[in-house]
C-alpha cells in the first residue's frame, strides 16, 4: 500500500509539472502573439497551436484530477450505505470510468492511424499524429491516475471516512459577521445561533 501511495505522489508531481509547463507555455504564447498582432506582425500559426495546447492541458489536467480524485462525483451515495455496499458501488464506478477511458484510448489510437501523413495547416512540418496523440496518451494517464488513487478510496470507504469536507459552521459564522454586520447573506440575522 505504501508503494502505491509513493507511486501516486510521484504521478501527481509529474502531472502537476506537465500541467504547469503547458499553462505557462500557453499563456506565454498568447501574450506574445497578442503583442505581435498589436505591432502589426501577427503569427499565422499561433491560433492553431494555442488550441492544440489547450486540448493537451485539458487531457493532462484531467489525469491529474483523476489521481487527486478531484472530478465531480457522488461520494454522498457511497457514504450513505454500509461499507461493503460502498466498496461494490466504488468498484462498479471504477469499471465504468476505466472502461470509458479504455475505449477512448483505443479509439484515439485508431484515429492516429487514420491521420498518418497529415500535417498542421499553418505548420506543415508538424504531424497531426503528434498533436492528436494526446487523446490515447491522456486516456491512458487518466486510467493510471484512477488506479493509483483507488486503494486510498477503498480504504476510506471501508473505514467509513467521509470524502466530503464538513462545513465549519463557526468559521462560516465568523466570515458572515465580517461581511455583513447588519444581517446575514445566508438568510440568518446577525448574531443568530448556528445549529450543528
Amino acid at each position: 500500500m505504501e508503494t502505491v501511495a509513493r507511486l501516486r505522489r510521484a504521478f501527481e508531481r509529474l502531472m502537476e509539472a506537465i500541467v504547469v509547463l503547458l499553462m505557462v507555455a500557453l499563456a506565454t504564447l498568447i501574450v506574445v502573439a497578442v503583442i505581435y498582432r498589436k505591432l502589426g506582425d501577427s503569427f499565422a500559426w499561433y491560433d492553431e497551436v494555442a488550441s492544440i495546447m489547450l486540448a493537451w492541458l485539458t487531457y493532462y489536467g484531467a489525469a491529474l484530477a483523476a489521481a487527486k480524485r478531484a472530478h465531480i462525483g457522488f461520494e454522498g451515495l457511497v457514504e450513505g450505505v454500509n461499507p461493503r455496499l460502498g466498496v461494490v458501488m466504488v468498484l462498479i464506478g471504477e469499471v465504468v470510468v476505466i472502461g470509458f477511458f479504455a475505449v477512448l484510448a483505443w479509439t484515439g489510437w485508431t484515429v492516429l492511424q487514420v491521420l498518418a501523413g497529415d500535417t498542421l495547416v499553418s505548420l506543415t512540418w508538424v504531424p497531426v499524429q503528434l498533436t492528436q496523440s494526446v487523446i490515447p496518451i491522456g486516456a491512458g494517464l487518466f486510467i493510471i491516475g484512477q488506479l493509483l488513487s483507488l486503494p486510498e478510496v477503498l480504504r476510506k470507504v471501508l473505514a467509513g471516512e467521509k470524502h466530503n469536507a464538513e462545513i465549519d459552521y463557526e468559521r462560516l459564522e465568523h466570515l458572515d459577521d465580517e461581511d455583513d454586520p447588519e444581517g446575514d447573506t445566508l438568510g440568518r440575522p446577525a448574531g443568530a445561533e448556528v445549529r450543528r
